[in-house]
């Protein structure tokens, strides 16, 4: 499905699939050996790895376009949130702790106030979920990157790895999820780091080339509202974990939404699910759909629509995962449930339903 801004959502999860099996015909390299890969799922959001005493999970992402958004604000210090909740969210999605990050800024040229900004935010965020930056990399490769404006331009990509509990015996990969399982979503505040091409666009075909400046509200810029940073779920799921609470899906909300990443954890079990109280959406959230003309069906696969991760479990304890999820001082909601059949359906108040 191609889209405005002229991202296919499709052909991105063709080309994801294909790399990922030249990546697992590698798994028998390490057959037997330390670093053996453990993942017994495709499209998992992390994958795990034997070593001798423990089982480790490693993650790669970066925060995209939304980096052009810093550029136009010159607001850097927020980034470092969105680079930390793409790969150690993705870790918790399989019920790992993030331990350590490494990143790799690709610049165009040198700004030493740029860096110190972008890496006081990624310490910041590294210190909500007691994450050490144990490697880096900065690159001058000139005009191989380009971006917004006349000062440094840049690329921000991560690689992180986490630990698997001790009190979990295999990774949490969604293969317990059975009919009538409750999903609960946590909220989140904004757009994440995910669908930003798309974003700008509608911007731009709105307000001009200086779409940034204009106000949103009293108090910020849609430059500045759209730069909210990412909440970070990876240190509530290992409190969840540490408690002997069962998960038996934890589905990470970024690019392709719910249905798409719900999918990843029900495929092959003949299992769909129904959201009858998702999460508001955000009202800066709501307005750039309404100011793109962006169909419900189109925006819930494009972007988490308030609803930043889903966990799966029994109808028994989820007032104990709703207690933990309060307590941790984040909001979520009992938003849906599994049922059977492969359809995932989304009652909006307004719009009626969706099916996917």
């Amino acid at each position: 499905m191609k889209k405005q801004s002229g991202v296919d959502l499709d052909l991105g999860n063709r080309c994801s699939k294909n790399a990922y099996q030249w990546a697992k015909s590698s798994f028998k390299f390490r057959q037997g050996k330390a670093g053996e890969a453990l993942m017994n799922v495709d499209d998992s959001f992390a994958n795990i790895l034997q070593f001798p005493g423990c089982r480790l999970g490693i993650s790669s992402d970066g925060i995209g376009t939304k980096i052009e958004l810093a550029e136009r604000t010159g607001i850097y210090d927020t980034l470092g949130y969105d680079l930390v909740a793409m790969v150690a969210d993705d870790l918790a999605a399989n019920g790992l702790e993030a331990t350590n990050i490494s990143n790799i800024i690709d610049v165009d040229f040198l700004d030493y106030e740029i860096i110190d900004s972008l890496m006081k935010g990624l310490y910041e965020a590294a210190e909500e979920c007691d994450l050490a930056i144990s490697g880096g990399e900065i690159a001058e490769l000139g005009g191989r990157i380009k971006g917004y404006g006349s000062r440094m331009h840049f690329n921000w990509c991560s690689t992180a790895i986490g630990i698997l509990p001790q009190n979990l015996a295999c990774p949490i990969d969604g293969s317990e999820i059975a009919d009538g399982d409750l999903i609960i979503s946590l909220k989140s505040r904004g757009f994440r780091s995910n669908g930003f091409s798309l974003i700008r666009k509608i911007m731009q075909d709105n307000f001009g080339d200086n779409w940034h400046l204009e106000k949103y509200d009293s108090t910020k810029t849609w430059g500045e509202i759209l730069l909210t940073p990412s909440l970070i779920y990876n240190r509530l799921i290992t409190t969840i974990i540490a408690q002997n609470i069962k998960l038996k899906g934890i589905v990470h909300v970024t690019g392709g939404g719910i249905p798409d990443n719900l999918a990843r954890i029900l495929q092959g079990k003949n299992l769909g699910a129904e959201f009858t109280s998702l999460n508001e959406v955000p009202a800066f959230v709501e307005q750039v759909k309404k100011l793109g003309n962006i169909p419900d069906k189109q925006a819930y696969r494009l972007w988490n629509m308030g609803n930043g991760m889903l966990l799966v479990c029994e109808e028994n304890i989820a007032i104990s995962v709703l207690k933990i999820i309060s307590e941790s001082g984040f909001a979520g909601k009992i938003a849906g449930k599994i049922v059977q059949g492969d359809n995932i359906s989304l009652h909006l108040d307004e719009m009626g339903k969706i099916i996917y």
